[in-house]
């Protein structure tokens, strides 16, 4: 799992070495970014999730259903005629806000990147795929490092470190345990969303 270090002067060190020193080539295959609006190519659901490269080559067929199925993207595609050969439309305006969103993190997955950035990434999903996918990804990408932004306390919950802004400041860190008794911010919005059965307090 790769290590970050800030330095004081501001500089970014990942496994011991500054990001300034990094090829960007090298540096980007170290990285799963999947943005708020899912970037979605013409071509096909294979073709999407396999986009890329990773500096492993290609993704074989198999794996490509397996980082589908972490996706939780898997029972929607084998519903559609062609199932992995569907043909999907230039930014996918023929699948679901969902449904992109899922292929987006597929083809991150597919990667097998060190570092996954997850920038609001499962806003368009229900509450209950978003849970199975935040497991399936748990599990699968355990010796990454994840760096998640998102609105939902759900979403978020059980992460190692959690950062609150506010207004674009810091207003508290730490786990949900610890937010949930000493940071008001983090507190009203949990509260607002989840029910105190829910947020185990």
């Amino acid at each position: 799992m790769p290590r970050f270090y800030d330095a004081t002067d501001g500089s970014v060190f990942v496994d011991g070495v500054n990001v300034k020193d990094y090829k960007q080539k090298a540096l980007r295959r170290k990285l799963g970014y999947v943005p708020q609006k899912a970037v979605i190519f013409s071509g096909t659901v294979a073709s999407n999730i396999s986009y890329g490269d990773s500096g492993n080559g290609k993704p074989s067929e198999r794996k490509i259903q397996k980082v589908a199925q972490v996706a939780q993207a898997k029972n929607f595609i084998e519903k559609l005629d062609k199932q992995y050969n569907a043909h999907i439309a230039q930014s996918g305006t023929n699948i679901s806000g969902g449904q992109k969103q899922r292929l987006a993190i597929a083809r991150a997955v597919a990667r097998d990147p060190e570092i996954y950035i997850f920038d609001d990434s499962f806003s368009a999903l229900d509450y209950k795929t978003d849970a199975s996918l935040r497991q399936a990804l748990k599990d699968y990408t355990k010796d990454a490092t994840s760096l998640i932004v998102a609105q939902r306390i759900g979403t978020i919950m059980n992460a190692d470190q959690i950062i609150v802004l506010d207004k674009g400041e810091c207003v508290g860190h730490g786990t949900h345990k610890e937010l949930m008794k000493n940071c008001e911010v983090y507190k009203e919005i949990a509260l607002s969303q989840l029910t105190k059965e829910e947020l185990n307090v």
